[in-house]
């Protein structure tokens, strides 16, 4: 790659040598690049100092740019409507912004100016004659940071284990720039663990062929069913609004300790739906878990990802149930947690997922990406939530010398009205919440989680589990 002079009164165009070799986009890019769903993840970055335009610039033309072509590249139709990946010059003043709000306004008040920001953003569709990445600044004081950096980059570029990593990558430790990042020791022995499960399920080693049939066949003709003609049922956290990617969201956030964050999973919405006044025990409510499908151990470097072509879109959808009660204050929540616990572990013994695939592939083959697309849109829309999640440093880390204070990020353009990520930092789990803005109560939500945290928590461990959070 050959870089501009980036003298500050000179252009900030980073030209590239090779314009000439279009590679194809992935099966899945297409999905979810396409006139039906448009898919786009948001990161945000809360900083303990205001980020400068200098820095930021220098991070992006040093750092970002060059870690994978893909952000250099837009996405065009080659002479047969594939989709392909084609190199461009790259005009930084076009993906940076700098949005102004009044000066002199107290913390609280930006929050509300930060929101209502968040939520244009992501419901603005980012412009396909560039590179599809955009970086925001925000430099006004909130109640939770001193300055604000937002990532919108679409989801076509890589999925949330790709294109995290590629941030990750970006950050340096704040105590020690010249020491490597690190991450939790239990995301390698999750990775190993299911590995290890996929292994023995492809090769028929822990289940015979019997039990195989038994749980794939109903579970992958109601994925199909969830897919096409079966909807959730409308509830508090699902209005069942046509177009609902369309409508704005309120992005809010809550915190829990790492440690004890499976305790709560399954406890979601059931306390929030009996505050609203609309929940009864047989409801269809569904949440589809985003399943990372690489095999492989923890993050590895972009350049390893890229070397073991496991960077781009490698997920897949588990469809869950999830548990509804006629009244949540007298449930017992740890009775949640059994049930979806054996949901999930019934789930595994199945090959629906990879028949689902297969499934979509075939559709994309015999009919076209934009069917394949479709039946991936249909498959959103029916449901109530996502789920998704990624593990994040232990230690503080510093984006170009900014120290930072916290990070989320949500994804934008699902046809659902509730979403949920999560990801670890510095021993926290961070949990955001999009929200569909006219129909969901998000204060409420999140106060509706914390206190099922603690409810559970309780349960769990007794008087201990009150001494933290």
């Amino acid at each position: 790659m050959r870089k501009a002079n980036m003298a500050s009164n000179q252009s900030t165009d980073v030209v590239l040598e090779d314009h000439s070799r279009l590679l194809p986009a992935s099966p899945t890019s297409e999905y979810i690049h396409s006139s039906i769903l448009s898919l786009s993840i948001i990161g945000v970055f809360e900083l303990e100092i205001p980020i400068e335009d200098s820095k930021a610039t220098t991070l992006l033309r040093d750092l970002f740019l060059p870690i994978n072509p893909r952000f250099s590249s837009t996405l065009v139709n080659d002479d047969k409507g594939a989709q392909r990946w084609k190199r461009v010059d790259v005009r930084l003043e076009d993906h940076v912004k700098v949005p102004h709000f009044p000066t002199g306004l107290p913390p609280a008040t930006y929050d509300d100016y930060l929101q209502g920001y968040l939520s244009k953003i992501a419901l603005d569709q980012l412009p396909e004659n560039r590179p599809l990445w955009e970086i925001h600044i925000i430099k006004y004081p909130t109640s939770d940071a001193a300055g604000t950096v937002v990532f919108k980059l679409h989801h076509a570029l890589g999925d949330g284990f790709s294109l995290m990593g590629a941030l990750f990558s970006c950050l340096k430790r704040a105590d020690d720039p010249s020491l490597p990042l690190t991450f939790p020791a239990y995301s390698a022995k999750t990775a190993a663990s299911l590995r290890s499960h996929w292994m023995a399920v492809a090769s028929k080693k822990l289940f015979n062929i019997a039990a195989g049939c038994w749980y794939t066949t109903p579970d992958f003709v109601q994925s199909v069913l969830h897919s096409t003609v079966l909807e959730d049922d409308w509830t508090a956290i699902r209005s069942g609004t046509p177009q609902v990617e369309l409508e704005p969201v309120t992005i809010s956030t809550v915190t829990f300790c790492l440690d004890r964050i499976r305790q709560i999973k399954s406890k979601i919405a059931g306390l929030y739906q009996q505050r609203m006044g609309r929940i009864w025990s047989s409801q269809r409510m569904t949440a589809l878990v985003l399943l990372n499908t690489r095999m492989i151990n923890g993050y590895h470097s972009v350049k390893e990802m890229l070397k073991k072509k496991t960077w781009g879109n490698h997920f897949t959808f588990l469809q869950i149930a999830i548990p509804s009660c006629s009244n949540a204050e007298k449930e017992n929540p740890l009775a949640f947690l059994i049930k979806a616990k054996k949901t999930i572990k019934r789930k595994r013994h199945s090959l629906a997922v990879y028949l689902t695939g297969r499934l979509v592939q075939m559709l994309r083959t015999i009919l076209g990406p934009e069917t394949a697309s479709r039946y991936i849109h249909s498959t959103l829309k029916n449901t109530t939530t996502a789920i998704s999640s990624l593990v994040g440093p232990i230690e503080k880390a510093g984006m170009a010398d900014h120290p930072v204070k916290s990070f989320y990020f949500t994804v934008a353009g699902a046809p659902q009205s509730l979403s949920l990520t999560m990801v670890s930092y510095m021993g926290k789990l961070w949990l955001a919440v999009a929200a569909e803005r006219e129909f969901i109560d998000s204060q409420l939500l999140v106060y509706c989680l914390e206190e099922a945290y603690d409810k559970v928590h309780r349960e769990a461990c007794g008087k201990e589990g009150t001494q933290s959070k």
